[in-house]
């Protein structure tokens, strides 16, 4: 682990296994985990699945977390996480149980064999970086362009916002 503090974004998604209720178990993780300073989460959002269409909706929401933790070291936890909820990695975009994905990690480009930072597909997704504005609107990725530029110009998948549930 490393000494300073650092400031990450994660998607969270689910769309197995009643979504909502991994995701608030996902939230409880992040929040108790040792490693983690502070954690501030999104609105939940409900969307339609991306790849294959005979699966169910998801719910999304993102995290911004505060850690001492290097990014490999913050993958790891996220897919540990993961693992406790049953996540299985058969069908590339298929339904899944827990999706927690590393999308920022301070204004960093990784490019490790494990991990790509900012996520690839983030500006191709309104339901990545919608829930990402909620925690701040003023956002640019590394190579400076804004989330609300990128944002405009993403395809239009249906998000939905859940108004009776919270992280």
């Amino acid at each position: 682990m490393n000494s300073s503090l650092n400031t990450a974004y994660i998607g969270m998604g689910s769309n197995l296994e009643n979504p909502v209720k991994q995701l608030k178990s996902a939230a409880r993780h992040l929040r108790q985990h040792h490693d983690i300073a502070d954690c501030q989460f999104s609105h939940l959002y409900n969307t339609t699945p991306v790849g294959p269409q005979d699966q169910p909706d998801y719910a999304n929401a993102a995290a911004k977390v505060t850690t001492a933790l290097s990014p490999i070291e913050l993958l790891d936890l996220l897919q540990s996480i993961e693992n406790q909820h049953g996540r299985e990695r058969n069908i590339r975009w298929g339904a899944r149980t827990l999706d927690l994905d590393l999308l920022l990690f301070n204004e960093e480009t990784i490019d490790h064999p494990r991990l790509i930072v900012p996520h690839n597909q983030i500006k191709f997704r309104n339901f990545v970086m919608v829930p990402v504005l909620d925690l701040t609107p003023d956002l640019h990725f590394p190579d400076g362009q804004s989330f609300k530029e990128a944002l405009n110009l993403a395809p239009d998948n249906a998000i939905a916002l859940i108004t009776d549930q919270s992280l």
